[in-house]
This record gives structure tokens, C-alpha cells and sequence, in this order.
């Protein structure tokens, strides 16, 4: 999205550095089993949790390892316009909230985009003007994928789910930093209901990082 704030700190990179293991490991495994390189990362979590800073974090290891990565942001796959979406939220007494706010056949073949070297244009929010701009990506001279989001890690052809451990209710700071919408009553509903649909993903992770950043696998131990 532009005109996002990220704010990133030394957990944040710390958390990555695990994760980069983990992707360095799996796609080695990757190459060796298909000879495919092309590989995505979805982080998922609740709104404030870091999400953003996680993905771009991550990224810019992987780019520092001359791995050409691009960051896709669920976030710009909302059905509804920006500018239409708190009423059509609060018309639907929030019961709208969800998973289903999402364009997931558009993100899914932004995927296979991907995965198949084409040149297309897919949306990004610009923050500021509310309006949804269309970015042209050449998918060909990009590795790999990270796609961030609430529930990104639900998104189809996946190859490491990641899932931060964080509730709304811990994120307060975060969420009146870089609150993307204003921070009243209709707020604290919207992140109640995204909180409910959000926990309900933790079981597909393959890595969650816990309340204090440490990277943990849950078939092992701390990664």
C-alpha cells in the first residue's frame, strides 16, 4: 500500500533473520525435489501485530542475498473501494467483516502471475487519496513472493505459512501509530471481528512468531 508507516524494530529483524533460515531451507529442498525456485511466503496476523514490518524485514535480507523478492499486501484486494467501505460495514452491522472482503480469485491469479513469469498490472492502495491505483509487475524477474495480510496465510499455493502470535488487545500502541482508520467505536468492532476470523487461521501456520518475536515451529521447537 502506499504511504504505509512501517515501524520496525529490532525484533522485527531478528524474527526475520529465523524465518530466512527456514525459506533458505525450503527452497533448497525445493530445487532439489521440482528445480523450482519460484517460492512464496504469506505472514498473517492481527491488525497492528507487525505484520508489514515483518514482510519488508524479511525482504530486504532476501534482497541483501541478491534474491529478487516483491511484497504483495492482501490489503489491496478488498472488494469494496476504501472510500465505500466503512459504510458497507456498518450497513451490514459489521457482519460484512471478514475473510470474504477479499478478492481471493483476483490474488490467486496474481499468484499464478507469478509463478508463470507474466507482465500484469495489480492493484495498490495509495493511503493518502484512497483511491486504487493499478502497479505493472513483471513477475519474471521476481524469486520470490511475500504476501502479508490478515489472512494471507489462507492463500491458495502457499509454500511457508507464517503466523503472528499478537491479539488487537496487545497491539493497542501500534494500532493508534499507524491506524489506517479512525480510531472510534467502529474501529475497536472492525478489529473484534477480524480477531475472531484471524485466530481461526493459527493452526495452517508452519512457523509462528511468538509475543516476544522468537520465531517458533510447532512440530520442533525455537527455530
Amino acid at each position: 500500500m502506499l504511504g504505509d508507516v512501517l515501524l520496525i524494530n529490532d525484533q522485527h529483524k531478528s524474527a526475520a533473520r529465523s524465518i530466512l533460515q527456514r525459506v533458505q531451507d525450503d527452497r533448497r529442498e525445493m530445487e532439489k525435489q521440482h528445480g523450482n525456485c519460484k517460492f512464496v511466503v504469506a505472514i498473517s496476523g492481527e491488525s497492528g501485530a507487525g505484520k508489514s514490518e515483518l514482510a519488508h524485514s524479511l525482504a530486504l535480507l532476501l534482497k541483501a542475498l541478491d534474491i529478487r523478492v516483491k511484497i504483495l499486501h492482501t490489503d489491496n484486494y478488498y472488494r469494496v473501494h476504501p472510500l465505500e467501505r466503512r459504510a458497507h460495514r456498518v450497513n451490514s452491522a459489521y457482519e460484512s467483516v471478514g475473510v470474504d472482503e477479499y478478492d481471493w480469485e483476483l490474488l490467486h491469479e496474481n499468484i499464478d502471475d507469478f509463478r508463470e513469469n507474466r507482465q500484469v498490472f495489480i492493484p495498490c492502495i495509495d493511503i493518502i487519496t484512497e483511491e486504487v491505483d493499478q502497479l505493472f509487475t513483471d513477475f519474471s524477474k521476481i524469486e520470490l513472493l511475500v504476501i502479508d495480510g490478515l489472512y494471507a496465510i489462507r492463500t491458495e499455493g502457499v509454500d511457508l505459512r507464517v503466523f503472528i502470535d499478537l491479539t488487537y488487545h496487545e497491539t493497542k500502541i501500534n494500532q493508534l501509530l499507524r491506524c489506517k482508520e479512525p480510531t472510534d467505536g467502529y474501529r475497536w468492532q472492525v478489529l473484534e471481528r477480524e480477531h475472531h476470523h484471524v485466530r481461526a487461521l493459527k493452526p495452517l501456520a508452519d512457523l509462528h512468531v511468538d509475543r516476544d518475536f522468537k520465531v517458533v515451529d510447532p512440530d520442533r521447537a525455537v527455530y
